[in-house]
């Protein structure tokens, strides 16, 4: 399962992030990761969830942060929720339609792989195609 959240800057996305990964501490079995540029979050998440600086990795494409959740998933399969905070700064393509292609990849990796992403994204739902509007919460 996918869920996007998404509005412009300062619209209270990180904050609604935050609370979906406290929930999925208290609430899910598995494993919770959280993946962001910088670690700001650092004393905002529960310290049960991974928080892991994508800057350390070198991420910046999207085939790239598909390796990374493909090898963060082969590694550790007790994994059951994935957030991303501030998706447009790990990579550098931000056009609709490469962010609809990889939501499009990202629900089938997750329904194959029971797991949930959540995406934080900074722009304009109302630009969003129709893969990405889709999984609008």
């Amino acid at each position: 399962m996918v869920k996007i959240i998404m509005g412009l800057k300062g619209s209270g996305k990180t904050k609604k992030l935050v609370e979906m990964v406290r929930a999925a501490v208290d609430l899910e079995h598995g494993d919770v990761v959280c993946i962001e540029k910088d670690k700001k979050l650092t004393f905002d998440i529960p310290y049960q969830a991974r928080l892991i600086d994508a800057g350390d990795y070198g991420i910046d494409s999207y085939e790239r942060l598909k390796g990374f959740v493909c090898g963060l998933h082969a590694g550790n399969y007790d994994i059951t929720h994935i957030f991303v905070d501030n998706f447009f700064k790990l990579v550098e393509d931000k056009s609709s339609e490469k962010l609809n292609d990889f939501v499009a990849w990202l629900e089938d990796f997750s329904a194959r792989e029971n797991l949930e992403v959540v995406l934080s994204v900074s722009a304009e739902a109302e630009t969003a195609l129709t893969r990405v509007k889709a999984n609008l919460v």
